[in-house]
């Protein structure tokens, strides 16, 4: 249960950071506006805030942890909004930093 709750939180805050800077980014680099920019900047605070919801209080391993989640979701996050296509190492390297974040996350430790 712990896990899945894990994984959720993960994913939710994978779609707000990399949704929040996504806007951001269409607001600046693509001339889309303000209100794009300022629904960017409102997603990456809720980011912040379902980041510190992960059941482990080790702050340098969550966070680094996520950092695979960050790694994988930002390819698919431009495949579906913008149309990239990764080759077999931007593929081979999302796998690897997944492998990576369970392995920190999730490896048996004694507590």
């Amino acid at each position: 249960m712990l896990v899945t709750r894990s994984v959720a939180l993960f994913t939710l805050a994978g779609l707000l950071e990399i949704g929040g800077a996504w806007l951001v980014w269409q607001g600046v680099r693509e001339h889309r506006g303000w209100i794009w920019i300022g629904t960017g900047v409102l997603a990456l605070g809720a980011y912040g805030l379902v980041v510190t919801l992960q059941p482990d209080a080790e702050f340098g391993r969550v966070l680094a942890a996520y950092g695979g989640i960050f790694v994988a979701g930002s390819i698919a996050w431009g495949m579906v909004a913008d149309g990239y296509r990764p080759d077999r190492w931007d593929v081979a390297g999302a796998l690897i930093c997944l492998a990576g974040m369970a392995v920190i996350m999730y490896a048996p430790r004694a507590r």
